[in-house]
């Protein structure tokens, strides 16, 4: 049976999506999309050949809604959508913080919800996508879910009360990773080294260990230890690493991100 889905607040994360879905093979006629402005989802049927409308009439036409509106956003969207979404359709939730009850409270009764947080690299099609099911949603609804965003890289299914630790780990964590190249980039050039080479060096050292911790099968530890000779240099820099604090403030940074995650979601948005 044909599945109409339709991608309501067609950002970066919901055309990334859109075009992996149509790389796997979904035909774009479809596909459904909203934007916020006419240029924008003018510039979406124009690249992909799919089909913007209105969120009401993606409500009334597809069968699988999914939001990728900000989380600020998503109570006056469903405030829209709320008196044209039968019971019987599956809404996909992308915002972050944001759990499946309060879509829940707001749609038809018995609507099945749900939750995704996915990350940017579905840009590149290694994205994490973390799933988790409403009270309504069955393992018929989870399975539809995992074939959309697994289309753009990875899928995981967890309970829902872990999904604000996954936003905090997987949804910002390609942040950290930039951030943490960006300083080793300035390192590399106060050690002697043109910006470009550092770059390279540190980008492919990255997608080097990302494999091997992805494919060896072996703890972190010990992929660490087997780079880590004694009296070595790389022992002196791990000692510098733990002597600044570097593990606590990690685990500090992925509190705080976690902690904003819920306060987003109670509607403190300041």
């Amino acid at each position: 049976m044909i599945q109409k889905v339709a991608v309501l607040g067609t950002g970066k994360i919901g055309e990334a999506l859109l075009s992996g879905m149509i790389r796997a093979g979904w035909s774009p006629a479809d596909l459904l999309v909203t934007a916020r402005r006419p240029e924008r989802a003018e510039e979406l049927r124009t690249r992909y050949g799919v089909t913007p409308v209105t969120n009401p009439e993606a409500a009334k036409t597809a069968d699988t809604l999914i939001l990728t509106v900000k989380p600020q956003d998503m109570g006056t969207l469903l405030v829209e959508l709320a008196p044209h979404v039968p019971a019987d359709r599956l809404v996909i939730s992308g915002a972050a913080g944001i759990p499946t009850s309060f879509f829940e409270e707001r749609l038809a009764q018995g609507t099945p919800v749900v939750r995704v947080m996915t990350n940017t690299p579905a840009l590149v099609d290694e994205a994490m996508s973390v799933i988790s099911a409403g009270s309504h949603a069955t393992a018929e609804h989870l399975a539809h879910a995992e074939e959309i965003f697994g289309a753009v890289g990875k899928t995981l299914r967890v309970p829902e009360s872990q999904q604000d630790a996954c936003t905090a780990l997987s949804g910002s964590g390609p942040a950290y990773f930039f951030y943490l190249v960006e300083a080793m980039t300035d390192a590399g050039i106060l050690l002697g080294l043109p910006r470009d080479k550092a770059h390279d060096l540190i980008v492919q050292s990255a997608i080097g260990a990302a494999v091997m911790l992805r494919d060896s099968g072996e703890h972190p530890v010990k992929l660490r230890e087997n780079v880590t000779s004694p009296a070595g240099t790389t022992i002196n820099a791990i000692r510098e690493l733990e002597n600044h604090g570097v593990r606590a403030a990690l685990i500090a940074a992925l509190e705080a991100a976690r902690d904003r995650g819920r306060e987003l979601a109670s509607g403190n948005n300041t």
